[in-house]
């Protein structure tokens, strides 16, 4: 399988790139300094143009030549979002959402302490980003969907979703059957949050969108194999 480098590579990569070009161009704009010093007002004339700065392109670009001064102003970090990172946030709404219905079953019917405690964590850390989602959605003039218990119909974009009938058991099920299976269902949704997140890392451009997703890898990552551990 071939070898993607993610948004956070791109970037870096980028940064790298702009530090090198923008020190070039500092060198090269100093010598020009000193040659005007040494050559008095005929060689400023004959320098107006400025030194030229290769400035290394994107991933799969051509590098462009630029004046010294077109190099200070190029911005590399272009993070304008693209198809993927709205797929992304506008799925990652209610696949959360779906995660805190979940957890609003527990206080009632878990038995595990360590299942409550679970709970908790995870709608204090879902809930928010629930909200950082739908302000992202706005900035961009675009609105979360609106979606109620019935809206199962896409569940095949989002993986680790819980079917309607999962659910439904889940609801039903109380004391440590209630555990057993909240775990199971669970584990399979952070293990989709995460699919779906490193999926955006790779395809996505936002830097946003890519701190949520870096946010969501971290985070579920380590409940998943909590989770596994209290099985």
């Amino acid at each position: 399988m071939p070898h993607r480098r993610t948004p956070a590579a791109r970037t870096t990569v980028a940064r790298a790139s702009a530090a090198t070009a923008l020190l070039a161009a500092a060198t090269l704009a100093l010598g020009a300094c000193d040659s005007d010093s040494a050559s008095g007002p005929k060689a400023k004339s004959g320098s107006s143009s400025g030194p030229s700065v290769i400035a290394p392109g994107k991933p799969g670009e051509t590098a462009a030549t630029l004046s010294a001064e077109e190099a200070a102003k190029e911005r590399t970090d272009d993070d304008s979002p693209n198809s993927a990172d709205f797929d992304y946030v506008e799925k990652m709404i209610p696949h959360h959402a779906q995660a805190l219905e979940m957890t609003r079953l527990v206080p009632k019917r878990a038995k595990s302490t360590k299942v409550k405690r679970l709970a908790d964590r995870i709608t204090a850390a879902q809930k928010p980003e629930i909200g950082a989602m739908e302000r992202w959605l706005k900035s961009q003039g675009k609105k979360a969907e609106k979606r109620g218990h019935g809206a199962h119909h896409d569940h095949a974009g989002m993986p680790g979703m819980a079917t309607p009938a999962q659910l439904e058991q889940l609801r039903a099920a109380k004391g440590e059957a209630f555990d057993e299976l909240f775990l199971k269902l669970m584990i399979t949704h952070h293990s989709g949050a995460v699919t779906m997140a490193t999926d955006a890392l790779s395809e996505g451009n936002n830097l946003l969108v890519e701190e949520m997703a870096n946010d969501v890898v971290a985070q579920q990552t380590a409940e998943i194999n909590r989770m596994r551990g209290m099985g």
